[in-house]
């Protein structure tokens, strides 16, 4: 499971912070997740599930709301509605970069968010909200009454909320006490799970009943028993995640998850369903995504074919001077290794690699000389500067790979070659 930045322009031109976690395969769908009031994408609910949602193969975008996090804005002129826009611009960047999301999560006022914002949303098939409210007005009972007296009077106040000072806008006070939830729910029209621990003590489990009672079938509800309200423990998230993903399972007609490969398997690369190339990689026990630059149509989100290339190459460098270094008791104390790649038109071989090799350690000019001349002894470089064989075939993984310590042994042989 990989997770990578995912920033993106608000429906007011700001720009939003936001983190995509994503399946180690393909992924069987796309979410979002909307945090609490005043909490942020950062928080131990929206990680949480998010995470697990990913390793179950659902991909979910969690994004700091205008004025909080990393996102640009100022929280005390923001508004509900304008949290509902920035779902639906999120909806939409995600729709256009292959992504589109079937599956809405909100939390605490996010799930009042994301309940307002899927009739906008063409491709979100369900919603799941834990902790929301029904009454937005829920939120002003923690703002103190001397906090909502100078709202009356300046038009601006400070309030704190889970411990922190926010400043809060009339405006936005004025929004929660007139928006009808009850409309939303009634005009959903798409399956909705409704999660509430009935200790809640931030938004009551009376505002879960309401919500139940206006929302049309399907609808469900799931008790979350003694869990708190920003869900802290890490068995609460968990169960949450699990749940979401068992009766969206039911909805999202998702594909059948496919076996992440074991450690001892080849290297292997998988397309994700997000954007035009973005790759899951699997390989010696990692995994991590490989892409394209976003000039060519890729996301951006990973190394490119020919970066993991020079990689490989300075990768063996490395070990094959160290292992030299080693050898010959050199006190060699770190070595480091830049690889670039480049193509030269209208030569006989234009792919030419650069190499810069920086080695720290008090050894003199004829030990460094000879430490240079090992470089074109590492396997990779000898692989690449001979060329190789290809055997290709229609088939499910794995490929027929070597042994794992095939290519440590390849190194030893380099290095007493030397000798």
């Amino acid at each position: 499971m990989a997770a990578r930045a995912f920033d993106f322009t608000g429906a007011n031109g700001h720009r939003l912070s936001g983190r995509l976690d994503v399946p180690e395969g393909r992924a069987r769908a796309w979410a979002i997740f909307a945090h609490c009031f005043t909490c942020g994408k950062d928080n131990l609910a929206a990680v949480r599930v998010g995470r697990a949602l990913a390793a179950q193969g659902i991909g979910v975008l969690r994004f700091d709301f205008a004025g909080l996090g990393a996102s640009e804005g100022d929280f005390a002129a923001s508004k509900f509605s304008a949290d509902v826009a920035d779902l639906i611009a999120a909806a939409e960047v995600m729709t256009g970069e292959g992504m589109a999301p079937s599956l809405l999560i909100g939390h605490s006022m996010g799930g009042a968010a994301a309940i307002a914002a899927a009739g906008e949303i063409a491709s979100v098939r369900a919603v799941a909200t834990i902790g929301a409210p029904f009454s937005l007005q829920v939120a002003m009972h923690h703002f103190g009454d001397e906090a909502l007296s100078a709202l009356e009077r300046d038009g601006e106040a400070d309030v704190h909320l889970a411990g922190r000072p926010f400043r809060v806008g009339k405006a936005m006070v004025e929004e929660l006490r007139a928006t009808d939830l009850g409309a939303a729910l009634k005009a959903l029209r798409k399956p909705l799970l409704i999660m509430h621990a009935p200790l809640d003590d931030t938004v009551p489990l009376a505002q879960a009943t309401r919500i139940f009672t206006a929302a049309l079938h399907p609808k469900s509800f799931v008790t979350l028993d003694d869990a708190d309200h920003l869900l802290t423990r890490k068995g609460d998230a968990d169960y949450v995640a699990g749940i979401v993903m068992a009766w969206a399972a039911r909805y999202l007609d998702l594909p059948q998850a496919v076996p992440a490969p074991r450690p001892s398997e080849d290297v292997l690369a998988e397309e994700t369903g997000a954007g035009k190339f973005q790759l899951a990689i699997s390989a010696g026990g990692a995994r991590f995504l490989a892409d394209e630059p976003r000039n060519v149509g890729g996301l951006g989100s990973g190394p490119s074919p020919y970066d993991l290339l020079s990689s490989a190459l300075a990768a063996c460098t490395t070990m094959t001077l160290r292992l030299y270094a080693d050898h010959k008791g050199l006190p060699v104390t770190r070595i480091r290794t830049a690889v670039g790649h480049r193509r030269e038109t209208g030569q006989a071989q234009p792919d030419v690699f650069t190499r810069r090799i920086a080695i720290e350690g008090e050894i003199d000019a004829d030990q460094r000389q000879r430490l240079l001349e090992m470089a074109e002894r590492c396997p990779v470089h000898r692989t690449l500067e001979k060329g190789a064989r290809f055997d290709t075939v229609i088939g499910e993984p794995p490929a027929a790979a070597e042994p794992e310590s095939a290519h440590a042994a390849d190194m030893q042989v380099a290095v007493d070659a030397r000798d």
